[in-house]
């Protein structure tokens, strides 16, 4: 174990894997050319690209032709749903659902103000989503179904296959937002062939922040969202981001030779971490299905403590961890995935993502369960409702504040 701090945040974010710094060296050198430049410096920019290509489609097991490379997963997710939308005009439907990454649904909740009518399909209060309320809710005017794999939260897996065919029924078009779900779940779109639209995020599996992509199935409706150039096929306008891509492409080779290795790695890293806290500290839950479930979250909700609190004690022993998504960080506002899952808000303000990777270390995890424990102990000993004798009165002012909450949902 090294003495640097102890990163438990692995779905805002991943360390760059060193074969994918290793990869983009030569580009801050001799291989600095346009890649759109039609001479051999500038040729042999863009076969890294290519290469890049060739290794992201391999991840997917789609065609390289499939793959356009962007800035990221919100730039791809916005691009979906617009080009979703204009490909069937006449249609005024979109559903997606309430725990979505805010890329997709403050998207949605914008076009409802264009006169889209929008559905949110609930989740139950382990995250999952009912496919009968989605055959309910979808009709001949759904234009698009976009629904994350796995949740960026709780690391909850949803029934993609069964969503994608109830779509295909209505010849409604689905979006995945995959981005928790690459190099952690087998991704095979040869075989998932109702997905018309997926994104992925490089940063999110050890590659480079700033670059991610976006798969377009053949034949599925298509409009830039960046215009202005010939890039990636007419694509996706702008001088691409070569160091990113590069990146990406490397550490998606990674994934492609190891991943089974790793993701039991991550497994083991993961459990050994929950079985840890819950031996150590008392009055938690475990927010999420355990079973259908990325390989590296676990979602814990400290009862009666605040979260902000535990999250600043936690940074100052050195442990990196957050509540919820990086892109909501700063917010007070309660996580909308916990909420929409009815987790009480005694166990809302104290929820943590706890999120392990490739590169986390036993002796990490041993430490981590060390120092959360004797953090939650101490915070529990400062807070008012830390003593049992006060925790019924905590309890019925909470269930009045959520009764509240969901009348206003």
């Amino acid at each position: 174990m090294t003495d640097r701090p102890i990163f438990l945040d692995n779905n805002s974010t991943t360390f760059p894997a060193p074969e994918a710094v290793e990869a983009v060296l030569p580009l801050f050198g001799e291989d600095y050319a346009n890649p759109s430049s039609t001479h051999s410096m500038g040729q042999a920019a863009r076969h890294a690209i290519e290469l890049a290509r060739e290794n992201v489609a391999a991840l997917l097991n789609c065609k390289g032709s499939e793959i356009v490379f962007n800035s990221g997963a919100t730039e791809g997710n916005n691009t979906a749903i617009y080009a979703a939308l204009d490909g069937l005009p006449e249609r005024k439907h979109i559903i997606t659902t309430r725990v979505e990454h805010s890329s997709v649904i403050e998207v949605i909740r914008y076009l409802a103000e264009a006169g889209y009518r929008i559905t949110e399909l609930s989740v139950d209060r382990l995250g999952q989503i009912d496919l009968d309320e989605l055959k309910n809710e979808i009709s001949g005017d759904t234009a698009l179904v976009s629904i994350m794999w796995a949740n960026n939260e709780t690391g909850v897996i949803n029934p993609i296959n069964g969503a994608g065919d109830i779509a295909k029924q209505f010849g409604a078009l689905f979006h995945v937002d995959a981005v928790q779900a690459a190099g952690k779940l087998k991704l095979d779109l040869k075989d998932e062939l109702a997905i018309d639209y997926l994104t992925i995020s490089g940063h999110k599996f050890h590659g480079l922040k700033g670059a991610g992509a976006l798969f377009v199935r053949e034949n599925a409706p298509y409009l830039p969202l960046i215009r202005g150039g010939h890039h990636e096929s007419g694509k996706r306008a702008g001088t691409e981001n070569i160091l990113g891509i590069v990146a990406m492409g490397a550490a998606a080779r990674l994934i492609n030779k190891d991943r089974d290795q790793h993701v039991e790695h991550m497994k083991k890293q993961r459990d050994r971490l929950q079985a840890g806290l819950i031996a150590r500290c008392d009055d938690i839950a475990i927010n999420g299905d355990q079973a259908d479930r990325l390989p590296n979250t676990t979602n814990i909700g400290f009862k009666y403590i605040d979260g902000e609190a535990l999250l600043m004690m936690l940074d100052a022993e050195d442990i990196a961890v957050s509540a919820g998504s990086a892109c909501q960080s700063g917010s007070m506002e309660p996580s909308h995935v916990l909420k929409a899952m009815n987790v009480p808000l005694s166990a809302i303000h104290g929820s943590v993502r706890f999120c392990v990777s490739r590169y986390t270390e036993e002796a990490e995890i041993d430490a981590a369960i060390e120092k959360i424990s004797k953090v939650v102990k101490r915070l529990r000993e400062l807070s008012p409702y830390g003593h049992e004798d006060k925790r019924e009165t905590l309890d019925a002012a909470i269930l009045a504040e959520h009764k509240a909450y969901f009348a206003k949902a």
